[in-house]
């Protein structure tokens, strides 16, 4: 069977002859004298189109045969012209050849292997066995992009079993002979057995995004070709929308980022000074009572908590409750004289709710009406 997504890595439609049709799961296997459908390998996935009026949905090689997993049968014998999706095919091929320029630099650079490759639908992935400084990053791109943009060639061969040892390609391990030597000239030479690029020029663009540590390396994020412009153009327009909002240049949205989280810090400050002189009126006004509800709208738990503190300062139980009838309350019971737990406890499991505390403090949440809360405590106060 000719494979030729490797004599033509640009071949977008071809005929061949229908070898074989077999039922299979969602479908029907088809085989083919010849294919340009890429099957899935070597970190590339494969590709999809069109086989006459049936649907390509998966494309596999099981031993020497490549597997064409299609929608409807096709007739053993007949000619049928074959199209691949040849957006997503240029797109996947963008994203491997990035691959090959990026981790060859960085083998060139420190030695280290490319031991993981993923591309994603947004982003690919690529581990490497050792660490790299996030500082690094950009000298990385800037090599990157220099050989893509000098469009240099990409040479796809099989050395012969003699030629194959006298090759100097990266690999982690030897492997046996026959190998699919993939050859971009100062830049990498390496085993591959995806579909490729003829020219690093049609790469494009090159964008690391990220670079975390992982296991005993990092996973560096990329992008490449229309994918790295689309991810730009999206932060371009996020980054003019922040430039909007804080009245600064596009480029010193971040000076202005960091102006405004400075100025939040010291509100937060002097909110959190306000709200405490705030809980400290409101306690007063429970001042020497045996218990205390007090219901407020819109409190962080923390707050709430804050609140019920200062209010259990002067008197025996107190219960705060923050919330609404249509959201559910949070609710805060301290007490430094009676059970708080017991307290909160025989709540939630008279009116509903969840949560849990200790004797001295008790914290949960009830979806309980404010009616039903206060009628619950007017009638514990009752029987008291």
């Amino acid at each position: 069977m000719k494979k030729l997504y490797y004599e033509d890595s640009h071949i977008k439609a071809f005929t061949a002859t229908v070898t074989g049709c077999a039922p299979a799961d969602n479908g029907y296997a088809v085989t083919l004298d010849a294919t340009a459908f890429y099957p899935e390998g070597g970190g590339q996935a494969c590709d999809i189109g069109y086989l006459g009026e049936s649907t390509v949905f998966a494309v596999k090689e099981v031993g020497e045969e490549v597997i064409h997993y299609c929608d409807k049968p096709q007739e053993v014998g007949a000619t049928v012209a074959g199209a691949i999706d040849w957006d997503r095919r240029f797109d996947l091929m963008q994203q491997h050849a990035g691959e090959h320029v990026v981790s060859g630099i960085i083998f060139q650079t420190y030695g280290y292997h490319n031991v993981g490759f993923h591309i994603g639908a947004d982003v690919v992935t690529i581990d490497f066995d050792g660490p790299i400084p996030a500082e690094d990053l950009p000298k990385i791109e800037d090599r990157a992009n220099a050989a893509i943009w000098q469009n240099l060639p990409v040479k796809c061969y099989y050395p012969t079993r003699e030629e194959l040892p006298k090759v100097n390609y990266r690999r982690k391990k030897d492997l046996p002979w026959p190998v699919r030597i993939v050859e971009i000239p100062g830049i990498d030479t390496c085993a591959c057995c995806g579909a490729q690029v003829q020219k690093t020029g049609e790469v494009g663009l090159v964008k690391l995004l990220s670079c975390v540590k992982f296991h005993q390396g990092v996973r560096i994020e990329m992008a490449c070709g229309k994918r790295a412009t689309d991810i730009l153009r999206l932060i371009f327009d996020q980054n003019r929308q922040v430039s909007q909002a804080f009245s600064a240049q596009i480029t010193e949205t971040g000076v202005a980022a960091r102006r405004m989280n400075e100025t939040l810090g010291a509100e937060k400050f002097r909110s959190a000074s306000l709200e405490k002189r705030l809980f400290a009126y409101i306690a007063d006004g429970y001042a020497g009572k045996k218990l205390a509800v007090h219901f407020e709208k819109d409190l962080a738990p923390n707050a709430n908590r804050e609140l019920c503190n200062a209010i259990a300062g002067v008197c025996s139980v107190a219960v705060t409750l923050s919330g609404s009838d249509e959201t559910g309350y949070s609710l805060c019971v301290i007490s430094r004289e009676a059970d708080a737990k017991a307290v909160g406890a025989n709540l939630i499991a008279t009116l509903g709710g969840r949560g849990g505390g200790k004797r001295d403090a008790f914290q949960g949440t009830t979806s309980a009406t404010r009616q039903a809360i206060e009628k619950y405590f007017q009638d514990c106060a009752n029987r008291a």
